[in-house]
């Protein structure tokens, strides 16, 4: 694009960002809340064309109680560093407390989570450790509907080794000593001309701004300024996000804006120091939507993937469950197609309860979704489908009726209702087998499609698709059955594909 780029770089859920750069090579990491694995590493050498190479998290702790759809919990904005040759990502589970994970190289073996601070509603964390003094520092902020407490950050000294913190911890920001400002959370720490750093949001995600604190001591006391907000630009909420600084010098910050069903979308803003110490980020405090590529070698454009042909039924990196997968929900096989097993559950009725729903992220583009789909289950009832999946949720899929028949369904659920409801006419599927199609149109205005073997065909009214409180709008599989005794059966998709329209 003519040496520009534009924003989004991330166009879907890549919520609260944070990067860092090691040699040539910039990571970035994400909240994953519920799903498993969790913790995503995306790749880039120009900090605009992003792949997913993995997870640092293969399956959230305690196992048990990830074992059902949490779907707002978990794992909170995480932050990720590179320190003594290994990498750290230090996230908080708002439950539970702050966690972290190390790992040698990018793609692992990465630690099991240790748990370095207990207690609820300790969220965002982000440790530093300083090479002028060899001390380490952990600052985090607090989730008030966990602990009663909100719009402050928490420091501690942190053994160099992560594996304990040092004191009993102390308020270095109170965000209601400042006028005007609330929701202050998402506190990135560093370290720079002689300064200590914190980069927070305050604000909330949909209306808040970004703000900046320096102070020459970790503890305080800190000053502070907004260094990116909205202005006249359409860009909501600009904030919470990570500073990385190139081989050659360059500033840049990435920060997501709140995009409803699309979820937490990420930004690339340029930055510089002014003459009077402080960052200006984007336009003069404004966020940019094209501007010149950072200064670094080309890369071919790339995306985080989405299209899948499950080659011996393993599905690829950008796959999550809602929940802790179980054995058994995915067969291996010697053909190409993702194999389901129909999983018995007392909440078939509704997929917002399953844990055995693989989704991805919903595009921030208008984009058709495609899926063929076979069920071979011959359990009365057994289904499988592709969902929206959110507060709300619509389906279109197969299920084996009463009288053995499998039948094309298209069913839907409002965020308040608790059962389905028909969204389409059901009609008989002759050969178990048909092609889905969702349309996801702009405000993820979805139109439902089936093709029986005769051409695609309309199902039911569009359906706007709806985030969850903290998640975007994700796409899903499934397959599952009612309750009962013994084995079910399976469905089989292939071809996945998401084309833009």
């Amino acid at each position: 694009m003519n040496g520009t780029y534009r924003n989004p770089v991330l166009n879907a859920d890549w919520s609260d960002p944070d990067v860092v750069r090691v040699g040539d090579d910039f990571y970035l990491t994400a909240s994953s809340f519920g799903r498993a694995p969790g913790l995503p590493l995306l790749h880039s050498r120009n900090l605009v064309d992003w792949t997913l190479v993995g997870h640092a998290l293969e399956r959230l702790e305690p196992e048990e109680e990830f074992a059902l759809p949490r779907h707002d919990c978990g794992v909170w904005a995480p932050s990720i560093r590179h320190h003594d040759d290994r990498f750290w990502i230090f996230w908080g589970d708002p439950d539970q407390g702050v966690f972290q994970v190390n790992a040698p190289e990018i793609r692992g073996p990465w630690t099991r989570p240790h748990l370095l601070k207990a207690g609820k509603g300790l969220i965002d964390p982000c440790p530093l450790w300083d090479d002028e003094t060899g001390e380490a520092y952990l600052v985090h902020a607090w989730a008030k509907s966990r602990s009663g407490v909100k719009n402050r950050l928490t420091g501690h000294r942190m053994h160099p080794d992560a594996t304990s913190l040092l004191d009993e911890g102390k308020v270095i920001v109170d965000g209601d000593r400042i006028p005007g400002w609330f929701t202050l959370e998402g506190p990135k720490l560093y370290r720079h001309d002689g300064w200590f750093w914190i980069l927070a949001p305050a604000g909330g995600v949909e209306t808040g701004w970004q703000g900046a604190f320096r102070s020459r001591g970790f503890f305080g006391p800190y000053e502070e300024r907004i260094v990116l907000e909205q202005k006249d630009t359409d860009v909501n909420g600009p904030h919470q996000g990570g500073w990385v600084r190139t081989a050659a010098g360059e500033d840049w910050f990435l920060h997501f804006q709140q995009r409803g069903p699309y979820g937490r979308v990420v930004h690339l803003q340029p930055m510089r120091w002014g003459r009077d110490g402080w960052p200006v980020i984007g336009d003069e405090g404004a966020p940019v939507a094209v501007h010149r590529r950072p200064a670094l070698p080309a890369q071919p454009p790339a995306a985080p993937a989405t299209d899948d042909d499950f080659p011996g039924g393993r599905y690829g990196r950008q796959w999550q469950w809602t929940a802790n997968p179980g054995d058994g929900w995915a067969t291996q096989h010697s053909g190409d197609g993702l194999r389901l097993a129909c999983v018995r559950s007392a909440d078939a009725h509704d997929p917002r309860k399953l844990p055995n729903v693989l989704t991805q992220r919903l595009p921030g583009l208008p984009s058709a979704i495609e899926a063929e789909l076979r069920l071979d289950a011959g359990e009365p009832g057994a289904r499988a489908g592709l969902v929206v999946l959110g507060d709300a949720f619509s389906w279109i899929g197969l299920e084996r009726g009463a009288d053995g028949t499998v039948r094309l369904v298209h069913r839907f659920a409002e965020a308040v209702a608790e059962r389905e409801r028909d969204a389409g006419v059901p009609c008989v599927a002759p050969e178990g087998r048909v092609r889905l199609r969702i349309e996801a149109g702009p405000g993820a205005r979805c139109r439902f499609s089936y093709d029986l073997g005769d051409g695609f065909r309309s199902s039911g009214p569009v359906f706007a698709a709806t985030p969850w409180r903290w998640v975007g709008a994700l796409l899903g599989l499934f397959a599952v059955a009612p309750e009962g005794p013994g084995p079910t059966g399976s469905a089989t998709f292939t071809r996945f594909r998401i084309t833009p329209l």
